[in-house]
């Protein structure tokens, strides 16, 4: 893994069959040296010989159709739950599948569906006996339903395509191609069928270096409608990763019977913004347990092959969560994932016990991007800029790029592009690579999932996030490329040990109120409660965004109120006048924010209680504030989307909550529009400029010392630290 020259190494490209000596020049232009192969491609023969490390892509899951047909009983399953139908007298029939794509999912009713089907009166939560309802023919039918209580079915149903071909195959107007079926390597047949399938793989391609799983078992959940629009993803949804199989062995294992509405759960299939039950937790666990074990004996195979292992992040990973212990028994050489910003970047390159990682630039060389009137040098820019960020602080060791390779040589100026960075990212990571980057000060994330969801949070898939989340998702991004040490706690990590905080600076909570992410009924646990209290009280330092601590709970809505300084009126506090409004803006806080502020979407009725201080508000709704607790502070934002007025905004929040304001110009930039980064143990730093104009501005040295610089678009300068 090391640099021939500067001017070539750590690049894979993509290639195909056709274009041979195309993809020779752009191995020399670009300096690449690895070549991969993609879904719908074929590697040529011709480049197998090339100076070249090799990367196959290989499905475990998929790419072998006659299998699946023999073996129907061993597909792979999803719990589906069908919409609310109400019963209005009489018999209620419900269809399983509207408003499902039958291209994709088939019901399953080969297994006892009596064990494994659940209907519910969502009415009253209550099960309906599989004695009172009766399936044929693709709708069950309730015999003796309460009027006008409305019901659900949960059922298992077969993938019948594998869903991240079917995306692919709706995004690139592919026509005619077969339907991947996806079978399940965790049942028996298909386990032996699976480990000999990859030891004849790895001996009929001996010009492959790099085995590249993608993924390993389990897909997301990702389900499309009968129009082939997507109807629901979830990039860390479990639902998908079940079979009668192994939920008995789920059942002997945990020592309980397993529930469909353990992985239902009233239809939001327990995504990441809903409080994990102790069940789904269980559940978690036990798949992660199960396919680290699996995956471990492909990854042996693979070695024993004389081949590198590697993982991308995505598709099949369900049960692979890269920061958890069990992912380190799997013995891989890499991971490779798609970034889509610093957020992304970091969780690449913050996963432990991997020999290297590997980064997916943007954009795919597909023709949503690459058709005449597209910008991809625009993309691939944005994507290089804030990605850059986040290299800066954890780099990491390869990037690449994916896709179709003939796409590009319509477009030059894309390919010179992408000729400049791979440059700028070889010379970075030969300054960076190895050095531990200045923190100015430790700060963590405490939500419901921890380390679990590192640099995932709010997150959707590659960078993407719902609306009303990006005024959260910003902070994340922030933080990936700020001068801190970021770390992920959840409130089971302070439960089991309260001294956990005391190696924190600062601790973040952001969200809306009774989610995950701000922890819900996990606040009114008095030992989690008391310890925040404590911690802050202490000299700690802590900032919500969003309703922080949000839940009703003991005349409370925020039980942070007061820290935080700041309640939510619900509708029961109506009757209290409230009378702190009065703005403070020559705030060390906000030093560089004379005009408006982007808090992102609003979040209406958030009051200052008295004590504390207003620093924004609008309409007489806070939009920021302060509140001094004890020997500690805490800030309050109702949001803060990424930009790098907002990035300078949460750096000075940070040192402002943990009295770190004499720390402000220390390997520090007076424009926030260029950062900073130092790596004082290997003598080096460096000034960039995020943006796309020329930026002037004073750098500040560790010491406090400054100096005028002046930097061109995009760019990044290298100094010594003597």
């Amino acid at each position: 893994m090391t640099d021939r020259h500067q001017n070539k190494g750590r690049l894979t490209i993509p290639t195909d069959v056709d274009i041979v000596p195309q993809t020779l020049e752009l191995m020399e232009r670009w300096g690449a040296d690895a070549l991969r192969d993609c879904d719908g491609t074929d590697f040529p023969h011709q480049l197998r010989q090339a100076d070249a490390k090799i990367y196959a892509t290989y499905y475990t899951t998929r790419k072998d159709n006659a299998w699946a047909k023999e073996n129907p009983d061993e597909v792979q399953q999803c719990y589906i739950m069908t919409g609310f139908h109400t019963a209005t007298g009489g018999a209620l029939s419900i269809p399983l599948m509207q408003g499902i794509s039958p291209d994709l999912l088939q019901v399953n009713d080969r297994d006892d569906i009596a064990r494994w089907w659940e209907v519910i009166d969502r009415t009253t939560g209550d099960v309906v006996p599989p004695d009172g309802w009766r399936y044929a023919d693709g709708s069950l039918t309730i015999h003796a339903p309460v009027p006008f209580h409305e019901y659900t079915v949960s059922f298992l149903a077969y993938l019948i395509w594998d869903p991240v071909h079917m995306y692919n195959a709706v995004v690139n107007s592919w026509e005619g191609v077969e339907h991947q079926i996806t079978f399940d390597v965790r049942q028996p047949k298909t386990r032996a069928f699976s480990m000999e399938r990859l030891r004849r793989f790895i001996k009929e391609h001996p010009h492959v270096d790099v085995i590249r799983f993608t993924t390993f078992f389990h897909q997301f959940t990702l389900v499309f409608d009968e129009l082939r629009r997507e109807k629901y993803v979830d990039w860390y949804g479990y639902s998908a990763s079940v079979s009668p199989y192994i939920l008995e062995q789920f059942e002997r294992e945990m020592g309980y019977p397993f529930r469909p509405e353990y992985i239902i759960d009233q239809g939001y299939y327990n995504n990441q913004y809903r409080v994990p039950s102790k069940e789904f937790a269980d559940f978690q666990a036990f798949q992660r347990r199960e396919v680290a074990k699996l995956a471990r004996e492909m990854v042996q195979i693979t070695h024993q092959g004389g081949k590198e292992a590697m993982m991308f992040l995505g598709d099949h990973w369900i049960g692979t969560e890269p920061f958890m212990p069990e992912f380190a028994q799997i013995g891989l050489d890499a991971v490779v994932g798609s970034v889509g910003n610093g957020a992304t970047l970091r969780l690449i390159s913050d996963i432990p016990g991997v020999r290297y990682t590997e980064a997916r630039l943007l954009p795919y060389f597909f023709p949503d991007t690459f058709h005449p009137g597209g910008d991809p040098v625009r993309e691939a820019k944005e994507n290089w800029v804030t990605a850059r960020r986040a290299i800066l602080r954890r780099p990491v060791d390869r990037i690449g790029y994916g896709g179709y390779l003939k796409l590009t040589f319509d477009f030059p100026e894309f390919q010179d592009y992408v000729e400049q960075v791979s440059q700028e990212f070889r010379q970075l990571y030969s300054n960076v690579q190895g050095a531990t980057p200045f923190c100015v000060r430790r700060v963590a994330v405490l939500n419901c999932w921890g380390r679990m969801r590192a640099w995932g949070c709010h997150m959707v898939h590659h960078a993407l996030y719902q609306k009303e989340n990006y005024s959260y998702f910003g902070v994340i991004e922030a933080l990936s490329g700020a001068p801190f040490d970021v770390q992920f706690i959840s409130f089971d990590d302070i439960r089991r040990d309260p001294n956990i905080l005391d190696g924190i600076d600062v601790v973040l909570n952001l969200g809306d109120g009774d989610t995950a992410h701000t922890g819900g009924p996990w606040w009114a646990d008095a030992q989690i409660s008391a310890a925040i209290r404590r911690y802050v009280h202490g000299g700690g330092g802590f900032i919500g965004v969003g309703e922080p601590s949000g839940h009703q709970h003991q005349g409370r809505y925020i039980q942070l109120a007061s820290v935080l300084g700041v309640e939510k009126e619900t509708g029961f506090t109506l009757n209290y006048d409230k009378y702190n409004w009065q703005e403070h803006p020559e705030h060390f806080i906000l030093a560089d924010s004379p005009g408006e502020i982007d808090f992102g979407e609003p979040r209406p009725g958030m009051y200052a209680l008295e004590g504390a201080t207003v620093l924004r508000q609008q309409d007489r709704q806070v939009r920021m504030s302060v509140n001094e607790y004890g020997a500690g502070r805490a800030v309050y934002l109702s949001g803060l989307p990424y930009s790098f007025h907002n990035a300078r905004l949460l750096h000075r929040s940070v040192l402002w909550a943990n009295h770190g304001e004499g720390l402000l110009h220390s390997w520090y930039s007076s424009n926030y529009h260029v950062d900073v980064h130092a790596y004082v143990d290997s003598g080096k730093y460096c000034a960039v400029n995020n943006t796309f104009e020329p930026q002037q501005t004073t750098i500040y040295r560790g010491d406090g010392s400054g100096f005028e610089l002046s930097l061109a678009a995009n760019e990044i300068r290298w100094f010594e630290v003597g």
